[in-house]
């Protein structure tokens, strides 16, 4: 069998001026990055802003395996399925991180016979967005050190500074840092650390941002720290803020790419799930339903994360309306939720199954509560057998929604035209009625006990001190009233990865509660949930090589 890799290498790509022609955009309104990728260009935003929206379709998942479940397949496959129908469809994905690609969950342009390529270019440095949001992150804290230094006019409090240094890179060892060392012509020493790009509140901002106006705006509103009276410190106050707007400039334009089947897929902005609020940017999003009549986009992890993040901040914010949800599920990892171990999830096992499909249908539930229609993907495996996917056949059937065995990974298109139709049909003949879960209006605890009970199934929420001062700094300085971002394991409904399935008689503990004002919203820390990922023991970097020749193997 051919690896992702091989797949990739063997696809006749378009030049990007023909899938830009095919979208009905001119030579001058797309700036091509080599033969096969482009920035389209700001131009493009207002030839378009007369047109219709087309109807926005998010790809979400139930809580996943640690090797994933294949949502990014699936939003892959169900865009080239679309085109098989005769719809015309886009893909708005996220671009993916290079701390997964060299991590433990490799890279994230789908899979098997469901890529955007180029997947080489796509997973390592593609346009450069990750390195000028890197860029800008670290201007600011370079800006801050550098206040500092030259006699402190801000009066900052070097034991409150908040904004972290950045890197796109899984190094657990840049958690916690010691900057400054070396005597007096190095700065003051003080405690900092680095989180993941991805994570970064720059990163979120860029995703958020309507245009440049308002991506310097919400980068003037980061909260700094603050100084030795107690007062809060923005961004604003450091200067700096041009210049950074200056690093970011074309990495708010987004990336024009295309499938194996030469589908059409726009790519920007990649914030994590687990950790931020894990979509891909409004303007990508918003610039995709000017151009097709679909729009497929997905959001990170499992619904309790990625989706809720989807319809509390991002369509909150952007005032999107999304007509329907696909919830990718496996039969492997419902069985894993049901207490099968790993190595033995390839085997039939019905009783498991059986219990573990309650987290299929919480998850149904979860996003019948925003008013969206959902249809099930199950993402088939060879292994699965006919015993089992009677199970999920039933399941559906008592939750009252669509199902699709999909073999998209083995099939491309073609295996995923079921999907696609019974998509289709359901916007036609199931209305969405999309309304965020909360009023962000309420106290910051209210929001939180919402999420815990509603979303997650928790029977409340319990605060460490450290979160209820900060709650209480956040609310004091006229921030209560914002969305909330909540940091959590992805594996589990709950804040704890081995509880699986459908968890009860528990309660989600939330340690620190932090402002992203910029981004426009407030993130919650839940368990031992970490804003810079650690390498596994054999990461996926020691299978990846490159020839003299420049071909490079091994990415999957």
């Amino acid at each position: 069998m051919l690896s992702d890799i091989e797949i990739a290498k063997q696809a006749k790509m378009l030049k990007i001026g023909e899938i830009a022609r095919n979208l009905g955009i001119s030579e001058e309104d797309f700036e091509p990055y080599g033969h096969y990728k482009a920035k389209l260009s700001e131009s493009l935003y207002e030839k378009t802003k007369d047109k219709p929206d087309g109807k926005l379709i998010l790809v979400t998942a139930i809580n996943p395996t640690p090797a994933g479940e294949g949502k990014t397949t699936i939003s892959v496959g169900l865009a080239e399925s679309m085109a098989k129908i005769g719809k015309n469809a886009i893909l708005a994905l996220r671009e993916p991180s290079l701390g997964p690609v060299f991590g433990i969950k490799g890279g994230a342009a789908g899979g098997g016979y469901a890529q955007v390529v180029p997947m080489e270019d796509i997973n390592l440095h593609f346009t450069g967005d990750m390195h000028a949001i890197t860029a800008a992150n670290n201007l600011l804290c370079a800006l801050i050190d550098n206040s500092i230094h030259q006699g402190n006019p801000l009066r900052l409090d070097e034991r409150r500074i908040l904004f972290k240094r950045c890197m796109d890179m899984n190094d657990r060892a840049l958690r916690e840092v010691i900057v400054g060392l070396g005597g007096k012509i190095n700065g003051f020493p003080r405690q900092d650390g680095f989180q993941i790009t991805v994570a970064s509140e720059i990163m979120a901002i860029l995703c958020l941002a309507s245009d440049l106006d308002d991506l310097k705006a919400r980068l003037e509103r980061v909260l700094v720290g603050y100084d030795l009276d107690g007062n809060a410190v923005y961004a604003k106050q450091l200067g700096g803020c041009g210049a950074m707007v200056a690093l970011l400039k074309d990495a708010l334009k987004p990336n024009l790419v295309q499938t194996l089947e030469n589908t059409p897929a726009i790519m920007h902005g990649g914030p994590f799930a687990n950790i931020a609020h894990g979509c891909n940017s409004v303007r990508a999003t918003k610039l995709c339903l000017k151009l097709a009549d679909y729009t497929i986009t997905e959001a990170g992890f499992g619904s309790d994360l990625g989706a809720e993040k989807f319809f509390d901040i991002k369509c909150r914010f952007a005032g999107l309306k999304p007509s329907c949800v696909v919830l990718v599920a496996t039969i492997r990892a419902l069985k894993y939720n049901g207490g099968v171990p790993k190595a033995e999830l390839t085997n039939e096992n019905v009783d498991a199954l059986k219990k573990g499909v309650v987290n299929l249908k919480t998850h149904i539930e979860n996003m019948h509560k925003f008013g969206v229609p959902v249809v099930v993907a199950i993402n088939r495996f060879h292994t699965d057998t006919d015993a089992e996917i009677e199970v999920i056949k039933q399941t559906c059937a008592e939750m009252g929604v669509e199902y699709s065995l999909a073999e998209i990974f083995a099939k491309g298109g073609e295996g995923g035209k079921g999907l696609a139709e019974k998509v289709c049909a359901t916007i036609e003949n199931k209305p969405s009625d999309y309304k965020p879960l909360y009023d962000e209006k309420l106290p910051i605890k209210e929001k939180l006990n919402i999420l815990a009970t509603e979303i997650y199934r928790a029977d409340g929420v319990v605060y460490t001190s450290q979160a209820e001062k900060a709650i209480k700094e956040i609310t004091d300085l006229g921030f209560g009233n914002i969305p909330v971002c909540v940091a959590k394991t992805q594996y589990s409904l709950s804040d704890d990865p081995t509880k699986l399935g459908k968890p009860q008689n528990f309660e989600i503990t939330v340690r620190d509660v932090r402002l992203s004002a910029g981004a426009g919203f407030v993130v919650a820390y839940t368990g031992d949930i970490m804003t810079m990922p650690g390498l596994p023991k054999h990461p996926a970097a020691f299978d990846i090589d490159c020839d003299n020749k420049g071909n490079i193997y091994g990415l999957f």
